[in-house]
């Protein structure tokens, strides 16, 4: 795989920057540049005023030219990137042009970029958050997903890779502010751009012990437990929800226990990720057109494990504990059929309607024996778990489901913080309804309609009276799109990295 930049804030003039590029930026509708961009402008010359009179540079948002400097600045060109307008500028919006501004470099074959900080001081933007949304942005915008391709051929020119990121802030009181916030950033874009390559790999590199020794691993490496649970172990637990989904695999199913503990007294959060390493539908076998892409179908263990990556480092008050239910569906003669019915952890009867309605059956167990083990004040789970929610809501937006509304909103605020944007759907007694079961206590699936809804009513039964909230990521762990399509230009093909982000926001907001 290819090597992350190295990032450093530096205090100084950008004009003196020696790097493959430097980066400036305007506001749209702006007719005369200032700031950075101003005294870019008045060594080049004017060059980047003749852009903005000659109407070949507007501002808009993600807009970039590019600016051969001719020798009249140590680095050989200048990208100014608009910021839009700037009435409703936002961390969001630094995100979005930092990143691209860094692909743009990365295209014109830059090693090395010297950059201003986007945002600082513009508004109630804070110059450290600005900061860390510059470098976030970057880091997650230059992410490509590499690990089984060929090298280039001696006859292929390879697109070169930006080594080295560097932010220059004038002001050498802010550079020390601003380097805090930069380290921050740095390693929550890397642990958010691992988990998008454990998203994006094969499944046949991560079956459910693979996927627990990753977890082990960063446990090792991020300093928080971690605790395999093997298929003696659920047996002896009583498990019939995970050993029910994983019987037709030839890789027999984990389950993943990490822990943080926090400060005394600090409230206990129980993190719960949907871990299917592949999910062929099992007898109720998928269509062959997408299939391929169920590789992405651990993205909530995945997620989890993320954020407590993050929350181990940042050294966060909250105790938490997370869950990684891990099974391959797969159709074989051992695997359950349609009409089945399991036992889960916490002894509820569940018939099997549809054994391709198998993430809830491995939450069910999950959040059965993490409430029961733990005994935690809230549970989050996050999975991707229905079609139903890309439905209701596209690429966009995940879906939240919660029998608390201050948690839900919570979540909302978590998201809307970082760029991972929550919206939330209903919950209620009605819906519990439509989960109901003739031969069992519950069946895994609803009627016709609602399918996102009568799945989070199925989860909440599990959850029992504990505060919890479910996360649907279906929708918005994966795009087939390029990112300049995309409204978060940091998106790469492929898997997104959603949760890791908005669950350690949340988990910073947790007392």
């Amino acid at each position: 795989m290819v090597a992350p930049p190295t990032v450093s804030v530096v205090s100084g003039d950008v004009t003196k920057a020696k790097a493959d590029v430097i980066v400036v930026n305007l506001f749209q509708g702006v007719k005369k540049p200032g700031g950075a961009a101003g005294v870019v402008d008045a060594a080049l010359g004017g060059a980047i005023s003749d852009l903005l009179r000659l109407g070949d540079f507007k501002g808009k948002r993600k807009e970039a030219g590019v600016l051969m400097t001719n020798g009249k600045l140590p680095s050989p060109r200048v990208i100014v990137v608009g910021l839009g307008k700037q009435k409703g500028f936002d961390l969001d919006a630094v995100r979005e042009v930092s990143a691209r501004a860094a692909t743009v470099a990365r295209g014109r074959g830059c090693k090395t970029l010297a950059t201003v900080v986007h945002g600082a001081g513009i508004g109630r933007l804070d110059p450290a958050e600005a900061a860390y949304a510059t470098v976030e942005g970057a880091l997650l915008g230059l992410y490509r997903y590499r690990e089984y391709k060929s090298p280039p051929k001696d006859d292929d020119e390879p697109e070169k890779e930006i080594t080295d990121i560097r932010l220059v802030e004038q002001d050498a009181g802010k550079a020390r502010r601003m380097a805090k916030a930069v380290k921050e950033a740095e390693n929550v874009a890397s642990i958010t751009n691992d988990v998008r390559t454990l998203v994006n790999r094969p499944s046949m590199d991560k079956p459910p012990q693979a996927m627990a020794s990753t977890a082990v691993a960063w446990a090792k490496k991020y300093g928080f437990r971690a605790t395999v649970l093997e298929k003696a172990d659920l047996q002896r637990l009583k498990m019939g929800g995970l050993l029910g989904v994983g019987a037709g695999s030839v890789h027999p199913p984990r389950l993943v226990v990490l822990e943080k503990r926090g400060k005394k007294k600090a409230k206990k959060v129980l993190l719960v990720g949907k871990g299917i390493t592949f999910d062929s539908g099992g007898i109720s076998i998928k269509p062959a057109q997408g299939m391929d892409q169920m590789r992405h179908d651990m993205a909530g263990a995945a997620a989890v494990l993320g954020a407590m990556s993050v929350a181990a480092t940042e050294g966060l008050d909250a105790h938490v504990v997370a869950l990684m239910p891990l099974a391959e569906n797969m159709p074989s003669g051992s695997a359950i059929r349609p009409g089945d019915v399991l036992r889960s952890y916490d002894g509820t009867t569940i018939e099997v309607a549809n054994t391709d309605a198998e993430g809830r059956l491995v939450l069910a167990d999950a959040i059965g024996y993490g409430i029961k083990e733990f005994d935690p004040d809230l549970v989050i789970d996050i999975a991707t778990l229905t079609g139903a929610v890309k439905v209701a809501l596209g690429a966009i937006m995940t879906g939240v489901f919660a029998n608390d509304d201050k948690l839900a909103k919570r979540l909302i605020e978590a998201g809307a913080a970082v760029g991972d944007d929550v919206w939330q759907l209903p919950y209620n007694k009605e819906y519990a309804s439509h989960v109901k079961s003739d031969v069992a206590d519950l069946r895994n699936t609803g009627v016709n309609w609602g399918g996102s809804v009568t799945a989070a009513a199925f989860l909440g039964h599990f959850a029992k009276k504990k505060k919890w909230a479910h996360l649907d990521i279906a929708g918005t762990c994966w795009t087939e799109r390029t990112t300049g399509d995309l409204k978060q230009e940091w998106h790469a093909k492929g898997a997104t990295g959603v949760g890791v982000r908005l669950l350690a926001q949340y988990l910073r907001m947790v007392k």
